[in-house]
């Protein structure tokens, strides 16, 4: 009889195993209660290893946020990258949009550690945060479905991005209901995307005339 697969006892890990234990760890922590939240000293606790163990994978608690950050921006590109491959009447600049919405809506404690904080200031230009960070801006430029001319693409998905996050950050913040205006976010992301998208075909005729 062929001898089974032992599998690993948990809280149990070795090597790089522990490295991404932890990233996942602190993900879940700030789905759950904020990246403010995110400790090293509990993490080791929750995951069972001695207080140090960490330490041989991460400098600082700042090198375990922009590694966990790094992460979190590419599980959101993986979102991006379907949202805007999936068949659809919309346009993919639209589907980018409400599928950024509905991240940071429902996930915001991630969202947060990615646009909500210093960590992308401080890490290095050619850091694996800044390498995920800056597929985000491609798949974003990508999404207008727009021959490239300059840099205009570059130039609207920048402003569509701050509005964006502007509508995230102040929907969460409860001071933005739609009340006022009789319009839900869903729609005021499309009336921006429509914009947006007006704008840079104006742009591009303006730039070819």
């Amino acid at each position: 009889m062929p001898t089974q697969l032992q599998r690993k006892p948990v809280n149990t890990y070795h090597h790089g195993d522990l490295r991404d234990a932890l990233v996942e760890a602190a993900l879940r922590q700030a789905e759950r209660e904020g990246p403010e939240a995110i400790s090293i000293k509990a993490l080791a606790k929750q995951l069972g290893v001695s207080q140090p163990a960490p330490y041989r994978h991460f400098a600082d608690r700042e090198a375990l946020l922009q590694a966990a950050t790094a992460e979190a921006f590419r599980q959101f590109n993986a979102i991006m990258r379907e949202a805007i491959d999936k068949p659809s009447k919309r346009s993919k600049l639209s589907r980018f949009a409400q599928a950024a919405l509905d991240f940071g809506l429902r996930r915001n404690g991630i969202y947060r550690l990615m646009f909500a904080s210093r960590l992308m200031a401080c890490a290095a230009s050619d850091s694996e945060l800044h390498a995920a960070a800056r597929e985000t801006l491609a798949l974003l430029v990508e999404s207008f479905e727009t021959p490239a001319v300059g840099l205009l693409r570059e130039r609207h998905a920048l402003q569509i991005w701050a509005a964006l996050h502007g509508v995230i950050s102040l929907a969460e913040q409860g001071l933005l209901t739609g009340q006022v205006a009789r319009v839900t976010r869903e729609e005021l992301i499309e009336d921006i995307v429509q914009q947006t998208q007006a704008a840079l075909e104006a742009a591009i005729a303006k730039a070819g005339a």
